[in-house]
């Protein structure tokens, strides 16, 4: 039986993990402090690569990084760093890979300065998603002057590969923005 609900993505045969990270978490609202963390890390390795790419590689990701906890991922020594470089199922980047770690223990320094991670985000949108309706997804921004406010404020905590463009397609992973297009089933 052929479904024919309309999506923004993932409807092309032979996609039907992307079509379901579509129904079931793009643009979803998280407020949860580790999936918010995979998210920003699966966000960075992303970065000159397609999504699809890092979806495709997510269980890996999660058994390396110690299923994105925070508190194990910010005390990874090199040796185990290097160790992840070596294993395919990731994007095999040093600084993509090292990023995790450093990304991970200023997180857990927001999550003691606003008592979690998810008060910090949400703060960025005030408390609620931005919700557009485009017809097209060449109609939706790279990034935003929110975006770019947060990626700002993560770099000078001293996050890195949280560009603007990384941080509005986390906003969109998230559920900060809810970015469906006008005539997809989610929109409804």
């Amino acid at each position: 039986m052929k479904e024919n609900k309309k999506r923004c993505f993932g409807s092309a045969p032979g996609k039907e993990f992307y079509a379901e990270y579509h129904d079931k978490e793009w643009g979803i609202p998280v407020h949860d402090d580790r999936h918010l963390f995979e998210m920003l890390i699966l966000e960075g390795a992303q970065a000159g690569l397609s999504w699809e790419t890092i979806l495709k590689r997510r269980d890996e990701y999660r058994k390396v990084f110690h299923h994105f906890d925070p508190s194990k991922v910010a005390k990874m020594t090199d040796q185990e760093l290097n160790k992840a470089l070596k294993n395919p199922g990731i994007i095999r980047n040093r600084l993509k890979v090292y990023a995790a770690r450093q990304n991970a223990i200023v997180f857990l320094q927001i999550q003691k300065e606003f008592g979690s991670f998810s008060s910090y985000v949400w703060n960025f949108v005030k408390g609620k998603p931005i919700v557009t309706r485009k017809k097209s997804l060449k109609d939706l921004p790279a990034s935003t002057p929110i975006s770019d406010a947060f990626s700002k404020d993560l770099k000078k905590r001293g996050m890195t590969f949280v560009g603007p463009t990384i941080i509005y397609a986390f906003m969109q992973a998230v559920g900060l923005v809810d970015d469906h297009l006008e005539d997809c089933w989610c929109a409804k």
